[in-house]
């Protein structure tokens, strides 16, 4: 009885432990976050967890008694049940989930066989994980993986494209027949078209990396490193001698990328043929121009001798054909001198003699022979002299030239009725002067033009046909000689002011440097 009754303990212990076990294999499989049912051997949902129940959105009442069929294709479902049955283990099989009135997703499915003492099946255990997450980040995963081919290949695209542009921007480039120099911010070469190595004689190899210092150090190119300076900034056209003959225009161009400068294009244009021709058309007018002078100086002088009756007396209609030959004859002389002047500002032979002048007194000579012409002409002839003038060192001869050919233009220019006013003052750094008109004015696209050779503007030309266009030209020169500025200032049919300056110390010793 005693033996009995310990077996009795004992079975009653292992009930209990069998109790407590499956109590915790329920509570596990009700708890568990994966969802999980169990099926029969013919596909039948015999029992389903909470979680089951979530995502297939049946109540355990709904689901439970139901074939599998419910939240899986027929046909997939099939297949799932006989290949556990068989292989006894499925695991991540992807198959397409199907609740209750939403729309299906992606899972994998887990099974596991249950058997009996025998080895026979009696159903199997199948859990769901939900692809959904899985699914949409594949997507994103993909859809940006596509995005990134697309820039890849339009990348690529774009770099195919630039090399091409590049190529070609090198061809042209290579093609142009200015010399280019390409200087980076910190001054250095960094590219150099086969013209520009042409002009400098000096190879790409060694000219590519080098410093705008480092080129001073060559003997040829020292006046171009003259000319463009430490900053190379702001020239435009500037003359440089290479040899005779050969004559380049250096200009600079900043490179801009967006508001940021990121270096300086020089580029080197071949004048020499220009300035040959140049020479040839100065020489040609200054020889025809001497030719000319003798003969006319000559009729100046028979002119004269009639006029005054030294070969004999003459009517009164004879006087007046001859004064009118003697004006057109003057005339001409007027304009061979001026095209000698020219011929000589263009050959460097213009010649300054310097003396200490009182510049008002200069200004007032020359107005005295114009006060006539203004009269004649019905315009009032003003000079305004504003505080003590100093005396100025100045080639005499010139200075009463540009003086005269401003003061004549004005008056020239001036309809009847009109006023010229002359205005000379000083300041301790320079010499103001300036003729203020109420004349035809300068048309405002012509202006750019005005101290030009031989132009004349429109409306100029049809109220005197005679003037020859070179006095602006001659007066700029004389000014900017002597170290001093020119402008004006015009409106048509309201007038024009001339200005000019002539510097009273610094540009003065630069003047007497030039001699």
């Amino acid at each position: 009885m005693v033996i009995l009754d310990e077996k009795d303990k004992k079975t009653a212990l292992l009930l209990e432990d069998l109790a407590a076990l499956e109590g915790y294999i329920h509570d596990l499989f009700t708890f568990s976050p994966l969802p999980i049912c169990f099926a029969s051997p013919l596909g039948v949902i015999l029992e389903a967890n909470p979680a089951f129940e979530k995502i297939s959105n049946f109540s355990i009442n709904e689901i439970v008694g139901e074939p599998i069929e419910r939240v899986f294709e027929k046909e997939a479902v099939q297949k799932l049940t006989t290949d556990t049955l068989e292989k006894g283990i499925i695991e991540g099989r992807e198959m397409m989930f199907i609740p209750k009135e939403t729309e299906s997703f992606n899972v994998q499915v887990f099974t596991r066989a249950r058997k009996d003492e025998k080895g026979k099946a009696v159903g199997f255990f199948l859990g769901v994980f939900d692809l959904t997450t899985i699914k949409k980040a594949e997507k994103e995963l993909k859809k940006t993986q596509t995005a990134l081919l697309n820039i890849l290949e339009d990348t690529e695209e774009a770099r195919r494209m630039s090399e091409e542009e590049k190529k070609k921007t090198q061809a042209i480039i290579a093609s142009f027949t200015d010399g280019l120099l390409v200087f980076d911010q910190d001054k250095t070469l960094t590219m150099a078209n086969p013209q520009g190595e042409e002009f400098l004689k000096i190879g790409s190899q060694g000219m590519i990396g080098k410093s705008l210092s480092e080129f001073s150090k060559l003997e040829n190119l020292k006046g171009l490193i003259g000319i463009l300076g430490k900053e190379m900034k702001g020239i435009f056209r500037k003359e440089w001698v290479v040899e005779e003959n050969f004559v380049l225009e250096i200009s600079t161009i900043p490179l801009m990328l967006g508001e940021e400068e990121t270096g300086t294009l020089v580029v080197l244009h071949d004048i020499s043929r220009e300035k040959i021709v140049e020479r040839l058309k100065t020489e040609f007018v200054s020889i025809s121009a001497h030719q000319l002078r003798t003969p006319l100086s000559a009729i100046k002088w028979t002119l004269r001798m009639l006029l005054d009756g030294d070969l004999g007396g003459i009517s009164p209609e004879q006087t007046e054909y001859l004064e009118k030959t003697y004006r057109s004859n003057e005339r001409m002389i007027s304009l061979i001198n001026s095209l000698l002047n020219v011929t000589r500002i263009e050959e460097g032979r213009f010649i300054y003699k310097p003396i200490w002048t009182e510049m008002d007194k200069l200004v007032e000579s020359m107005i005295d022979t114009l006060k006539d012409e203004a009269k004649r002409r019905e315009i009032e002839l003003k000079f305004e002299k504003i505080g003590q003038i100093p005396k100025i060192l100045v080639d005499d001869e010139k200075m009463k030239l540009a003086v005269q050919n401003l003061i004549e233009n004005a008056v020239i220019y001036t309809l009847s009725g009109g006023r010229v006013i002359v205005t000379l003052k000083a300041t301790k750094e320079e010499l103001e002067f300036s003729v203020k008109d109420t004349g035809l004015g300068v048309p405002k696209d012509q202006q750019e033009r005005v101290f030009t050779k031989f132009f004349r503007a429109a409306n100029a030309m049809r109220l005197d046909t005679e003037g020859s266009g070179l006095g602006l030209f001659i007066t700029k020169n004389v000014i900017e000689a002597h170290g001093g500025k020119i402008w004006f200032e015009s409106e048509e049919n309201k007038g024009s002011t001339f200005y000019f300056t002539l510097p009273l110390k610094k540009g003065l010793e630069e003047f007497l440097e030039k001699l």
